[in-house]
């Protein structure tokens, strides 16, 4: 049951992604600019703990 749900939203999410590209490219572009930063941050934040654990952790 769980698989069948999970198929149900992928598919919910794919419609709902082409329907706002065909839609409305512009805003389809500025939701993939906000993903990308959101992303591109997240990484830096790893990146930025990892080298302090690599400093030792030290404050």
């Amino acid at each position: 049951m769980t698989v069948n749900a999970k198929k149900i939203a992928v598919y919910v999410l794919v419609v709902f992604a082409l329907y706002v590209i065909i839609t409305d490219p512009a805003k389809a572009a500025d939701y993939v600019q906000i993903a990308f930063e959101d992303i591109s941050d997240a990484a830096k934040a790893i990146g930025d703990f990892m080298t302090w654990l690599a400093d030792g952790a030290k404050s």
